[in-house]
């Protein structure tokens, strides 16, 4: 990638996998649909069952060959994120809670402001945390051993 192409790369995303949008250019205007994948590197997004295209595909070791039907990516600025509140299309914002956390908000004419809750998916794990302890694994007892005593300074090198 050149340096200009570089330049127009989106920056901060504010649409995620799992957000529902609907397509507001090309030709499937107006439909809606949930994001299946961020493609960052080329600011675009695949929408699940939206955009299809034929695909020819030659016959090769281990898989057949032929016409398939797949989902073609679709430029993020032709997506919008749906308001939760009213089901339309809107523009997304960034908002600090009162406790400190960040949100997504809905935002743009005829927007509910309401919060745009961050999709399910992403709350789940492609690959699990291991659960049994790995050759290289610190035991449990000396992670929570206390090696440094604040009130007397024991634990500190001698510098």
């Amino acid at each position: 990638m050149g340096w200009k192409a570089a330049e127009k790369l989106i920056r901060h995303w504010k649409i995620l996998r799992g957000d529902n949008v609907m397509i507001i250019r090309g030709k499937d205007k107006g439909e809606t649909g949930t994001i299946k994948r961020v493609i960052r590197s080329q600011n675009r997004v695949i929408v699940e069952g939206k955009n299809l295209v034929k695909k020819h595909i030659k016959q090769g070791q281990g898989h057949e060959g032929g016409i398939f039907t797949v989902e073609a990516p679709i430029h993020a600025s032709n997506v919008q994120v749906l308001d939760p509140a009213t089901g339309k299309p809107c523009k997304v914002g960034i908002r600090y809670l009162e406790d400190g956390t960040k949100v997504r908000v809905a935002r743009g004419i005829g927007a509910s402001e309401s919060i745009i809750p961050r999709p399910e998916i992403l709350k789940i794990r492609t690959t699990p945390r291991p659960t049994v302890l790995g050759p290289k694994d610190t035991p449990m007892d000396l992670v929570l051993e206390r090696t440094y005593d604040a009130k007397t300074g024991r634990g500190m090198p001698e510098l």
